[in-house]
């Protein structure tokens, strides 16, 4: 905002000396055609000064109403007539004006009076061409709001898709997490309490998340580790997880509460149609400027559930990053050699945009 006021304010410091400068340099040309007419310096140079000072008030007049009023297309044609009936005002006043001054000058009134066509045309001409650059400028500069007014609009919508997202991540793994407590009750209540804390720092770490929009991969890994732990009491030893990660990755961004959502496809494919030991690995390293996470886990076609799409959640997930990057290149997937590999890739922004 305070870039956007420096600038106009640079505008119209310029449109300023632009305006007096040609007025200047207009009044000197009148000045030296007038004293061609023979008309003395003195009487040249106040014949310029007055017509010129009293077209410039009917510029900076038509200039200042066109902040208020900007007839729409259909009735351009006001223009013309705007400036016809200044012109022929400002040659009325000008008349007046110079009478009253010259008035017992009859070789300059008498000239005044035949060249009244030619001014009446100059003054038309100028007071219409500001007429037009006041419209062309006011229009410019209301169509630029409304693009910022769009602009603001498509982004609050874009942030408001975004926070439904986010929100709708957590539901099922509520529930799933309230069952295997009440499981837990009777036969492990201690476990059960466990499981309890555990949920209750990681709803904490939700709440706390949902205020942010980017976090370091470092953090998003601290806070996977919460939702991990959790699971892991759910599934028992069936659950194994194995992190690698470069050193360089680890202070990288990326959206937050990105990784939980992966994750949570991977133990869905991995672990509900098997009984056996599954380990569920997880890589992050830095290529480029990008920040390249992928999720892995066991996958079998001929006893996995059928499933639409490309995973549980993942459709969600690939939508997100859409959102913030217009991209749709940012998740991939792949079948290979019974794994089912899921890679998101995170361009980097500024620092600015990490808040």
């Amino acid at each position: 905002m305070a870039r956007n006021t420096a600038s106009q304010k640079k505008s119209v410091l310029v449109f300023f000396v632009t305006f007096l400068s040609w007025f200047g340099i207009w009044s000197t040309l009148q000045v030296n055609v007038l004293l061609d007419f023979g008309i003395p310096v003195s009487r040249a140079i106040t014949d310029s000064v007055i017509s010129n000072l009293l077209l410039e008030a009917f510029c900076l007049l038509i200039i200042n109403n066109m902040r208020y009023y900007l007839p729409k297309k259909e009735k351009y044609w006001y223009t013309l007539i705007i400036s016809f009936g200044l012109s022929c005002l400002w040659l009325l006043l000008l008349r007046i004006i110079l009478w009253r001054v010259f008035k017992t000058d009859t070789a300059y009134l008498t000239m005044l009076a035949h060249t009244s066509l030619i001014r009446f045309a100059i003054a038309f001409l100028i007071i219409g061409c500001c007429t037009v650059l006041s419209l062309l400028w006011y229009s410019q500069q209301d169509q630029q709001a409304d693009n910022e007014r769009k602009q603001a609009m498509e982004r609050l919508a874009r942030e408001a898709e975004l926070n439904k997202l986010r929100q709708q991540l957590q539901p099922h793994f509520l529930f799933n997490s309230l069952n295997s407590i009440s499981a837990l009750t009777g036969s492990q209540p201690e476990k059960a309490r466990h499981m309890i804390q555990q949920l209750s720092d990681f709803l904490r770490g939700t709440l706390k998340k949902e205020q942010q929009q980017w976090t370091s991969f470092e953090e998003e890994l601290q806070y996977l580790q919460l939702y991990l732990d959790i699971e892991k009491v759910r599934f028992g030893y069936r659950l194994q997880t194995q992190i690698e990660t470069e050193p360089a990755a680890m202070q990288m961004h990326l959206p937050s509460m990105l990784l939980q959502p992966l994750v949570e496809n991977a133990i869905k494919f991995g672990l509900y149609d098997t009984i056996g030991e599954v380990t569920i690995f997880i890589q992050a390293k830095k290529v480029n400027d990008l920040l390249e996470v992928s999720v892995q886990n066991p996958f079998d076609e001929t006893t996995s559930a059928p499933v639409k799409g490309t995973g549980f959640g993942l459709s969600s997930i690939r939508r997100r990053l859409f959102l913030l990057f217009a991209r749709h290149d940012l998740l991939q997937i792949k079948k290979e050699a019974q794994q089912f590999i899921t890679t998101i890739s995170i361009p980097q922004q500024n620092e600015s945009n990490h808040n």
